[in-house]
């Protein structure tokens, strides 16, 4: 009898759910969809001609059959994983976008992966603006970034892989002599009337005046016409001094001499921040970024919705998890 040839990747698949004993749990652990991962452990069974799994509303169970294989699929990617090792030099290093050189959510996971892989190098970059480093990554210029995955091109996201990593809490820059600077926090139709700078005219940030323009619809809020394009905390400041144009951020953005920052609420509006790289890229950064995403995500339950909050119409229910 002829032995099946099988793909590593199907036995990467079966170890998931052998261990897990759940499909979500494996899917998410192997970043991938669900279906696709259901598609490959039947591909697995067809090719053994044996069935691996159990599986009921309520529980996955490994067969005596799937019990027999766990053992031989754990040699046979060990062997893999050291046949690939044996032949592949270092790996470049990741070149990881954090938007802006300052603390925030992105500087977090950048910092915790380094722990996690302190043998590989991850270089800091700042790209500002998702649109404009989504379209680096699809070049191979720069291979990860952070940022509001939905308000990019439809063209440019099939060429990108994501993964969901904290609902930010938005709020506002205020000149410190502004009425609202008193406050504490500014309900959202406080700003009726205000013009509100969020990237309009600069071509980096294009997801960002998107989410922005939804975000003031309806509610008497303008967005603030273009101003000069300015890189780095010192320069945005200056300009920012001249426009004296309130600024939609998020509560993690970089604190400015002469502005005090306000967190938004009544509703508090919600930007959706993915890890975003190019798809198919494998690199052990990336592996580390990842675990570094699901981490810090846990603990600090970023993925957890306030009950009175605004997220973009394009965020789907079904796309709020991860």
């Amino acid at each position: 009898m002829t032995s099946p040839d099988v793909d590593p990747r199907l036995l990467r698949g079966f170890l998931a759910v052998a261990e897990e004993l759940h499909f979500t749990r494996a899917a998410a652990r192997l970043y991938v969809a669900q279906q696709a991962l259901s598609r490959d452990i039947r591909r697995l069974e067809q090719a053994l001609g044996a069935a691996l799994f159990t599986r009921t509303t309520r529980a996955v169970e490994l067969t005596a059959d799937g019990e027999r294989l766990l053992p031989h699929a754990r040699t046979v990617l060990r062997a893999h994983e050291e046949l690939a090792a044996a032949f592949a030099g270092p790996p470049p290093a990741l070149l990881v976008d954090l938007n802006t050189d300052g603390p925030g959510t992105a500087r977090l996971v950048l910092d915790r992966a380094r722990e996690l892989a302190p043998g590989h190098e991850l270089m800091a970059r700042f790209e500002s603006g998702l649109t404009h480093a989504a379209a680096e990554i699809a070049a191979g210029r720069l291979d990860v970034s952070f940022g509001y995955v939905a308000g990019l091109a439809p063209a440019l996201r099939t060429r990108l892989a994501h993964h969901p990593v904290r609902y930010e809490p938005l709020a506002v820059l205020l000149p410190e002599e502004h009425p609202l600077a008193a406050l504490e926090s500014v309900p959202l139709d406080a700003l009726a009337g205000e013009a509100v700078y969020a990237g309009a005219g600069n071509p980096r940030t294009l997801e960002w005046t998107g989410l922005a323009r939804e975000l003031f619809a309806g509610r008497g809020i303008a967005v603030a016409p273009p101003a000069p394009v300015a890189i780095g905390k010192e320069e945005f400041g200056r300009v920012m001094a001249k426009t004296r144009n309130p600024v939609l951020v998020t509560v993690g953005f970089l604190d400015m001499p002469g502005c005090v920052k306000r967190p938004l609420v009544d509703p508090v509006p919600l930007s959706p921040l993915s890890l975003v790289w190019r798809a198919g890229l494998r690199h052990p950064g990336l592996d580390a970024l990842l675990r570094a995403a699901d981490e810090l995500r846990a603990a600090h339950r970023w993925l957890e919705l306030p009950p009175d909050h605004w997220l973009p119409a394009a965020l789907t229910p079904g796309a709020r998890a991860g």
